[in-house]
């Protein structure tokens, strides 16, 4: 019987609705694991996570057996019922639309790693509106300002 080989890894990043600071420090790890596991019971390998404050990156070794927007979306949804159930935040917690998803090269993947773990150093220099624009230029992803996150600083 034939398999099927691939090698693909992604890195997804989506943000808190109203770009709101809502991921505190202390609940950081715990939502690091439970995303985790959500992308495992996915069969994907998460490679590398950083939930800052107000957005997400996920860096993920990823099967072709599953749609990136099926998992894109199975990924906001449970972790928005999960810090819900949590009483995280006062009001109801949800991801705003919409997500940047890009492709990289396996002899990438140490950078990828080290770029998603340094957020908090990163974001010293650069806004995540900088950082999320500099990502789709480089890529060549075309895109409209009005199909971007609600950018309000």
């Amino acid at each position: 019987m034939a398999n099927t080989f691939s090698q693909i890894y992604l890195q997804f990043v989506f943000s808190v609705q109203n770009r709101l600071c809502l991921i505190t420090k202390e609940h950081k790890e715990e939502l690091h694991k439970y995303i985790t596991a959500l992308v495992q019971n996915r069969n994907a390998k998460m490679l590398a996570i950083n939930c800052m404050p107000d957005h997400v990156h996920l860096f993920v070794g990823f099967k072709p057996t599953v749609l990136i927007s099926d998992f894109v979306k199975e990924v906001k949804v449970e972790s928005n019922e999960f810090i819900n159930s949590k009483g995280w935040v006062k009001g109801k917690f949800s991801w705003q639309e919409g997500y940047g998803v890009f492709s990289y090269s396996h002899s990438h993947i140490d950078t990828v790693v080290k770029y998603v773990l340094n957020q908090e150093t990163h974001h010293q220099k650069k806004t995540f509106k900088q950082e999320y624009l500099e990502l789709l230029q480089k890529f060549e992803v075309p895109f409209e300002d009005k199909y971007l996150f609600e950018f309000f600083v």
